[in-house]
Order: C-alpha cells, then structure tokens, then sequence
C-alpha cells in the first residue's frame, strides 16, 4: 500500500524543509524534519513508496537543493502535483526524485489514500475510489537519471562521450 500525502498551494521549498535544517545534504537526516511545520507527523509516519500529493507551483521559492533531497530521503516513491517550480523540477531532475504533472490526480487524491503509480507509463491509480489518471510519463532518460540516484551517479555509469554522441542523434 502507497499511501497518500497531500499538501495544497505553493508550498515552498521553506515549508518542505526549513533553513534552518539546511545544514547538512544526508537524504536521512533531512528527511527527519521534512514538512516539520505544515505536516509534523509526516516524517515519523511515512512508508517507503508512499505518494506526496501537491498542488499548483509545488516547490516555489528558494533554489535550494535540499526540499527535493529531504524529500527523496524520505523515500517517498514520487510527487505528483499539477506544476512545479521550475527550479524545484530541475533539482528533482538532478537528485534523481521522480515527478508527474497530473492536475486530475493532484485534484482527486486525498490524504491517506491508496495510490499505485506507474512511473514508465504515468499511469496513476488510486485504489481507494477506483479512479485512474495519466500523467505524461517520464522520458526514459529521467526514468534513468531516478534509478541511478541522480544525475551525478548517472553521469559516473555512463560514458559522457556516448552520451553526446546519442544526444546529437
């Protein structure tokens, strides 16, 4: 069972993890105050492979790296909301956090439900009122840059030359 994390408008990375956590970049020791202020019973209760539920803009503010890894670190399967930050999507990205813009789902998912999500399809189920969502699914290479723990673990796997090479087409 994935269970359902929500939280609504604009949560900004300050909400996901206050500054004054910020001191150190451990995925775990982050995730021991992830959502401390808005959601406290959050980091004590969630599952491996539970859903973070979010609304529009999720993750705006500061650029800080730490809201997504504090997140990863508490191993949370992925975030599905209906947009995102811009520089938070870009750091998720990086630190290998997997998202899905799904502003159906986003709108009918509510806390504690039991969520399935396919992260290579996008397809979203949510087994609590049977309803099913399709978010645009992951290119294949995020989906490689998520299993590899981020961007900087992938770019040690592969060789960066015939990355290029397959970039340029």
């Amino acid at each position: 069972m994935s269970k359902a994390w929500t939280f609504g408008e604009n949560l900004n990375t300050d909400e996901i993890i206050p500054g004054r956590f910020n001191i150190t970049i451990d995925p775990l020791e982050l995730a021991k105050n992830v959502f401390c202020e808005i959601k406290p019973e959050y980091a004590k209760n969630v599952q491996p492979g539970d859903i973070i539920i979010g609304g529009q803009n999720f993750g705006c503010g500061s650029s800080r790296e730490h809201a997504p890894i504090a997140i990863k670190g508490s191993k949370a399967k992925c975030v599905i909301a209906p947009s995102f930050a811009r520089i938070f999507f870009r750091n998720a990205i990086n630190i290998g956090l997997p998202i899905l813009e799904c502003p159906e789902a986003a709108a009918d998912i509510t806390e504690g439900d039991d969520v399935d999500v396919n992260l290579s399809t996008g397809e979203i189920f949510n087994r609590t009122n049977g309803h099913q969502y399709q978010a645009r699914p992951l290119p294949d290479f995020v989906l490689k840059i998520a299993e590899a723990g981020g961007i900087v673990n992938f770019l040690k796997e592969h060789d960066i030359e015939e990355l290029m090479m397959n970039a340029e087409g």
